[in-house]
């Protein structure tokens, strides 16, 4: 798949990212047509790993494009809900309780890729839909994955490389110790170290996607490895939780800092040069897809058999793949050159 930036730099620049708990949508916003093979009127729950989380925000909700956006569009009955804490005994009950308010979908990020699988094999079971999104579970129909793993956890390494000139001691901050896109992201960047064989990964803390937890554990690396180089966080809550830390003149251009985040979080800090480049995709479009892959299996318009295609409205068509899963597209750099051209 081509990157969805280019195309949506325009559409881009009006958004605002609002925030939002437990949100309904009927199906009535928009003027998409959905297919005639499409059902509609279904009860569809969108289930982010936690809400109050700005990435999730932008990936589910109506003003941002989202997977909401989509459900409206498509007639579908759609619901933002979740936890409040990234963890499977925060997600567990609000599966169990849209299950039993008679869900046909379910567009989960799994919080753990094995804790869930008992209530959504007794979901699908049922006939639910079960489509992941963002971070993947061993148990569902579909995933759409956000970018190739791979290209996800090779460009944050060769970006901090870059700024580190190939060299020094690096660590990671990610988000739980359980999340699957993390640690497959985490195990891609090992691999392309190898590459760089005067960079050295010291230390992973997990700062949960939490605000406070993320800026503690940043701390400590900087007080435990005062030789630190670079920083790599892979989360929208981690990364500009350790920026935070580092824009002050004792770390800023001393020690370099990546990852993964939405521009509006960033760009405080790539416009003082605490953070020189960071990568991301367009959340808002992981969710629209999402949504309209959802809505076509529970509809049972496609399966989730490898070659199965579809529409998913503004995005154009897209094709499942090896293992259940549908690729949003390639991951996108941003810098100072072109973070202002975004505004989500």
């Amino acid at each position: 798949m081509r990157s969805t930036f280019p195309r949506c730099r325009a559409a881009l620049a009006g958004l605002a990212v609002a925030a939002m708990a437990a949100t309904t949508l009927v199906g009535t916003v928009g003027t998409a047509q959905a297919a005639p093979s499409l059902v509609k009127g279904l009860k569809v729950f969108v289930i982010p790993k936690n809400l109050g989380n700005s990435y999730f925000t932008t990936a589910d909700s109506v003003k941002t494009g989202g997977a909401l956006a989509a459900l409206g569009q498509l007639g579908e009955i759609g619901t933002e809900t979740s936890g409040t804490t990234d963890t499977p005994a925060s997600q567990l009950p609000v599966i169990t309780s849209v299950i039993a308010k008679g869900a046909n979908a379910l567009i989960i990020s799994g919080t753990d890729p094995a804790a869930l699988c008992p209530t959504l094999n007794a979901a699908m079971k049922k006939g639910i839909t079960v489509v992941t999104y963002d971070s993947d579970t061993n148990c569902r129909d579909l995933f759409i994955d956000q970018a190739s793993p791979q290209g996800i956890g090779e460009i944050e390494v060769d970006i901090l490389a870059a700024e580190i000139h190939d060299a020094g001691q690096i660590a990671v901050v990610s988000a739980s110790i359980d999340d699957t896109n993390q640690n497959t992201w985490i195990g891609y960047m090992k691999q392309e170290l190898k590459k760089y064989p005067k960079m050295s990964l010291v230390k992973i803390v997990y700062g949960n996607d939490d605000t406070a937890t993320s800026t503690q554990v940043t701390e400590g690396l900087l007080s435990s490895y005062p030789n630190l180089k670079g920083i790599i966080s892979p989360t929208s809550v981690g990364l500009p939780a350790a920026a935070a830390v580092l824009d002050n003149a004792k770390y800023r251009g001393k020690i370099q800092i990546t990852g993964l985040a939405t521009p509006n979080e960033m760009k405080k800090y790539v416009a003082d040069g605490t953070v020189g480049a960071f990568a991301l995709w367009n959340p808002a479009d992981l969710g629209y897809l999402a949504a309209y892959a959802a809505v076509e299996l529970a509809s049972h318009a496609i399966t989730n058999a490898q070659g199965q295609t579809f529409v998913a409205g503004k995005l154009g068509k897209y094709t499942v793949g090896a293992d259940h899963t549908v690729l949003l597209g390639p991951p996108f750099t941003f810098n100072k050159s072109n973070i202002n051209q975004f505004n989500f």
